[in-house]
This record gives C-alpha cells, sequence and structure tokens, in this order.
C-alpha cells in the first residue's frame, strides 16, 4: 500500500463508523492504484518528449552545421512536442506538489489553520481548471482549420496538448486531495471555495462600473490572497485573471487560453528542459565533483579557502546548468561536509550556499536570462555576454564577507596540495572546465542559438561521463527525465499563466499609466533603476524570479529603454535584485531550497546570512552604477 492510501485510510477510519473500514480501504487502494498507473504513464510519455527533443535539437544541428543540408521541419516539430512536454510536466508537478508556492505565511500558522489552508492549497487548482477546461477544448477545436507550414498538418496536433492536460491535471489534482486530505477539510474548503466564487460572480455588476479599480481587486487582491494562502503562484495568477476578464470584460475566455498557448510556445524557452537535463548529467557524470576537486586543491590550504571554493564553483556550474537548485544540489554534497569537517558553522554555510544562488542568477544559460530574452525580444547572446562580469563583480564582494570572517581560521591540520596533485586534478577536471566555456562561445560567436547548444552540451556530457570519467548511470536516466520534465512543467505552466495575466494588464491600459508614472521618477535613469531595485527585490521574495520577469519585463523594459537605460544593462540589474529577494529569508524561496539541499535548519542561517545580503547589495550598487560592467564587450 502506498503512502496516500494509508493517509487515505487513516483519515477515513479517524472520522467514520468502524463498520466503514473496509470501503475506506477499499477507496483508498482504488485511488492509489489510478495515481500509480496515471503517473506511470504520464512519466514515461514526458521522459520520451525530452528524449525526442534532444534527438530532434541535435539532429538539426548536425544537418545544419555538417552537412549543410537543414531539417525545415524540425523546429516546428520540436516546438509542437514542447508543448506536450510543457503540459505532461505540469501534471507531474501537480501530482508531486512541485508547483512553485509561498508557504512562508502558511508555515507560521498554527497547525488546523495550517490543514485548512492546505485544503484551500489543493482545492483552488480544481476550480480554476474547472472553470477553463470547456474554454480549453473550445480553443483546440477552434485552432484545427490552421495547418502548420512545414509538416502541413492541422494545428490541432499541438494545441490540443491544453485540454488534454488540463484534464490530466483535473484528475490528479482530485486525486491528490482525495488521498491529502481529511474528508471534513475538503468538504469546508469546497464550501469556502464556491461561496467566494459565487460572491464574486454575483457582484459582477457591481464590478464592472469600478473600471481600472478592478486592476487593485483581481491582481492585487486576488493574487496576494491566494499566494499567501500557499495556492501554487502559477494557478493563482491564472485564477486572478479568470475572474478579471470573465467578470469586468467581455473578452470569450477561449482568448485567455490562447494568450496561456502564446507564453508557453515561445520556441527559446525549450532551452529550459535542455540546460536542466544538462545540469543534472554534469552531476550524474561527475564533471561537477571534478571542477570542485580541482578549485579545492588550489585554494584549500588557504584561510576560507573553501569558501571561495564553493563561489567559484557556483560561478562554473551555473555555466552549465540553468537553474539554480540544481547547480546547489551538484555542489553542496561534495563541499560543505569538508567545511564542516574544518569548522565552519552550518548556518554559515547555508547562508553563503544561499547568496551564491542570487550571485551567480546572471551567469549564462540562466533559464531567467532565456525567459527575458523569450519576453522582451532582448538578444540572448547579448545577455549572455553581459551576464559574466556583473557576477564576478556580486562574487567578489561575497569574498570580501569571507575574507573577513575566516581571516582566524586555523589551518594547522590542513595540508596543501602538492604541485602534482594540482596537474594531475586539473588534467581530471579540463574536459568538464571547458565546458562552459563551449557553451557560452557557440552562442556568443553565433555558432548555435540558446537552444541548439545546450543539445551539443548534453552530447559533449554524454561522451565525457562514457569515455573519460567512466561514470554513467544508465538506471539513474529515467528518473532525471522524469524531474526535467516536472522542473520543465512548473516553469513553463507559470509563464503561461503569467503571459495571460500580463496581456489582462495591458488590455486595461495600466502599461501606459505604468510607463507615465515611471517616466515621471526624479533621478533619470538612475532614479529609474533604484526604484527598479527594490521593486525586483519584493517581487523576487514574492513571487519568484521568472513568474516576476515575464510578468513585468514586457511592462517595464520598454520604459527603461526611454529613460536611457540599456537593456541589458538593466537586465542585469533586475536579475540580480530578484536574485536577492529569492534567496533572502524571510520570504525568499532559494533560501529554503538551498537549506533543504544542505540539511541545515534555516533557523541556523538567519544570523548569519545578513553579511552576504549586505554584500550582494553593495555589488548590485556597483552593477547598476557602472553600465560598461554589463554592456562593456558587446559587439554593437
Amino acid at each position: 500500500m502506498t503512502i496516500a492510501e494509508h493517509r487515505m485510510t487513516d483519515y477515513l477510519e479517524a472520522e467514520s463508523h468502524p463498520a466503514s473500514h473496509a470501503n475506506a480501504r477499499t477507496s483508498a487502494r482504488a485511488f492509489g492504484t489510478v495515481d500509480r498507473w496515471l503517473g506511470s504513464v504520464v512519466e514515461t510519455a514526458a521522459a520520451g518528449l525530452v528524449l525526442a527533443e534532444i534527438g530532434i535539437m541535435l539532429a538539426g544541428v548536425i544537418m545544419r552545421y555538417v552537412f549543410h543540408s537543414p531539417l525545415i521541419w524540425s523546429d516546428e516539430l520540436a516546438s509542437i512536442l514542447f508543448l506536450w512536454l510543457s503540459m505532461l510536466g505540469a501534471v507531474i508537478a501537480l501530482r508531486r506538489g512541485e508547483h512553485m508556492r509561498m508557504t512562508g505565511l502558511v508555515s507560521h500558522v498554527g497547525p488546523g489553520a495550517r490543514a485548512f489552508l492546505d485544503t484551500i492549497a489543493a482545492v483552488a487548482p480544481l476550480a480554476l481548471l474547472a472553470l477553463i477546461l470547456h474554454p480549453a477544448f473550445d480553443y483546440a477545436s477552434e485552432e484545427q482549420i490552421i495547418v502548420t507550414p512545414a509538416l502541413e498538418i492541422s494545428n490541432a496536433w499541438r494545441a490540443a496538448a491544453i485540454p488534454v492536460g488540463m484534464t490530466l491535471m483535473t484528475i490528479v489534482a482530485a486525486i491528490r486531495l482525495a488521498t491529502h486530505h481529511r474528508p471534513a477539510l475538503i468538504v469546508a474548503a469546497f464550501i469556502t471555495t464556491t461561496i467566494l466564487i459565487a460572491a464574486f460572480w454575483l457582484a459582477g455588476p457591481l464590478l464592472a462600473p469600478l473600471g481600472r479599480y478592478n486592476l487593485i481587486i483581481f491582481f492585487v487582491g486576488v493574487v496576494a490572497a491566494n499566494v499567501f494562502a500557499g495556492v501554487p503562484i502559477a494557478f493563482s495568477f491564472a485564477l486572478a485573471t479568470f475572474g478579471y476578464l470573465a467578470l469586468t470584460t467581455s473578452t470569450p475566455m477561449m482568448v485567455m487560453v490562447g494568450r496561456l498557448d502564446e507564453g508557453m510556445s515561445h520556441l527559446i524557452l525549450l532551452a529550459v528542459p535542455l540546460f536542466i537535463f544538462l545540469g543534472a548529467l554534469i552531476e550524474m557524470t561527475g564533471m561537477a565533483r571534478a571542477m570542485i576537486q580541482f578549485l579545492a586543491s588550489l585554494l584549500g590550504h588557504v584561510r576560507g579557502g573553501l569558501s571561495y571554493v564553493l563561489i567559484g564553483a557556483m560561478y562554473l556550474v551555473s555555466g552549465i546548468s540553468g537553474s539554480k537548485i540544481a547547480d546547489m544540489a551538484a555542489i553542496a554534497p561534495v563541499l560543505l561536509p569538508e567545511m564542516q569537517r574544518r569548522g565552519a558553522k552550518p548556518g554559515d554555510l547555508v547562508a553563503l550556499l544561499s547568496a551564491t544562488g542570487a550571485q551567480t542568477e546572471t551567469i549564462p544559460p540562466s533559464i531567467v536570462l532565456i525567459t527575458i530574452g523569450s519576453v522582451t525580444g532582448v538578444s540572448i547572446a547579448a545577455l549572455f555576454t553581459g551576464g559574466l562580469l556583473p557576477a564576478l563583480v556580486v562574487g567578489t564582494a561575497l569574498c570580501v564577507v569571507v575574507w573577513r570572517r575566516y581571516r582566524h581560521e586555523d589551518l594547522s591540520h590542513v595540508r596543501r596540495a602538492s604541485k602534482r596533485e594540482i596537474a594531475k586534478l586539473t588534467l581530471v577536471a579540463l574536459p568538464a572546465i571547458l565546458l562552459p566555456f563551449v557553451i557560452r562561445t557557440a552562442v556568443v560567436e553565433g555558432v548555435a542559438t540558446a537552444t541548439e547548444v545546450s543539445t551539443i552540451g548534453i552530447a559533449y556530457a554524454v561522451l565525457m561521463g562514457l569515455l573519460v570519467y567512466r561514470q554513467f548511470p544508465w538506471r539513474r536516466l529515467k528518473p532525471m527525465l522524469i524531474e526535467t520534465a516536472s522542473l520543465t512543467g512548473a516553469i513553463i505552466f507559470i509563464i503561461g499563466c503569467a503571459t495571460a495575466m500580463a496581456w489582462g494588464l495591458t488590455q486595461s491600459g495600466f502599461s501606459q499609466q505604468l510607463a507615465k508614472a515611471m517616466a515621471a521618477i526624479p533621478g533619470g535613469a538612475y532614479g529609474f533603476l533604484a526604484i527598479s531595485i527594490l521593486a525586483f527585490v519584493v517581487l523576487g521574495s514574492v513571487l519568484e524570479g521568472i513568474p516576476a520577469i515575464v510578468l513585468f519585463g514586457p511592462l517595464l523594459f520598454p520604459i527603461a529603454k526611454q529613460a536611457g537605460v540599456h537593456e541589458v544593462h538593466y537586465a542585469m540589474v533586475v536579475i540580480l535584485a530578484m536574485g536577492i529577494g529569492l534567496f533572502a529569508p524571510p520570504f525568499g524561496v532559494g533560501y529554503y531550497g538551498a537549506c533543504a539541499i544542505s540539511k541545515i535548519s534555516p533557523d541556523e542561517g538567519l544570523k548569519h546570512i545578513w553579511g552576504y545580503v549586505a554584500a550582494l547589495f553593495i555589488g548590485l550598487v556597483v552593477v547598476a552604477a557602472v553600465p560598461w560592467l554589463s554592456i562593456g564587450f558587446l559587439k554593437f
């Protein structure tokens, strides 16, 4: 019997007459059987789609650059499969409870209130899916008449991914609700949700005349209420957008589905799953460990040396993976145990790990950089070039804090690596060290696009794992593919929902009002940057990075350009500001991710992290004040 079945049985037994125990166990087994079967089918299909995307993109690169015979249909097929991958990944993420959500408030309330809010957070996605499922089927039906240019098939084959994915999410959400929450709480949550929806519907005639005050009601009030109640961020955005469009405008809900599709269908976003998988590969093949051991041989004998290694390793590994959580997961298990053996305080370790997550957000091929390029039209190659120096500046600020804290460290028991050992570790690490430079050079020099270059990196990592490091456990491949699909689904679904919400804001005229307000800020470009820094620190802590960028990037980047701020410089400033909010307590989700990876209590890191946060701010101010750091190496 699965854990879910045990929970279902326990809950029903606690609230039912003993005579119903047999029925409860039967229901639990039935739910468990359906959950296992559905989960297996969806996960296998999603893993196959990740492999298919890698194969298609790599074949396209080889045919174009080696045989000079491009596959004209490769991008189109990859785009079709990518939407299916994103929706199936969103199903897996919902089944596993891996959609991004804000739990800072929920975790501080009493057990009873927390259980109720957790149940509300499970019912809210069901409510949205019930409301939008019919428009999603209508949208897919409308797409039947459109024929794709290369494959010459109906676009319904692609658009069908949305209603199919939403149907599967509905089933998964219902099973998860039934197996993880008590019946009494489920009933209470359903009643509460129904009352709230009915109240908004009945208030529709009163809302319509309020005009732009509805933006505050829905995009501030409804979003904040859902996010702080623990509802996944993507569903919070979608619920607010659906309510706003349905109750205050005459827009057909099929249009919202279209905007959701538009947000999820940018081909550049295909780089997200490919770089996530590449990050998992470098950990599995031992390439990350080789880089860390090389850096440790150089700096391990210096006071605070392993802390410098941690900063340097995050800088290097971030040039391969696009996911900060993946980067930290590759580095922490190798470095942190040795640092603790040397007497480092666990709280200081998790604080520095979290700070390096914020520091390295601008290092290509960061998923945030790719997302900015996708939603704002800024050149990916320019962003990749501009992100290296700002991260170096912020990393230097962190090194100053490390030097101050560890300048009296006792290293009498630490042996300095010999030149022979350093040479050997250099030789071992060289293939791994070269990979980030291969990736950056290929993109910046135009050899491959940001999407295509990830497949080159994957092929390189596989070859190194098989032939050089001789570490390639095949049994880990399927779980890695499934993890890639799940994280991809969570990220891309947020982008889709945030795109729909941003469209609703734009149609309301909010963007024009925002442009006028921002243009009136005193201080010119630097005044605009200061306000943006404060705004994105808050947004990063509440909404996480990608939702904040998708929601506000298309609105603020044109304003930044009007204010005289170079778009690449502005991108670096807002990414670093957002990273500080994301990785700083008490609300930063990235901080708690670092704590989970390092297996250290969040409370231990609180008294140590503020020095690193101050260093991050100082580095950010330097990057904002000196545009050359972001744009000095661009080819104008």
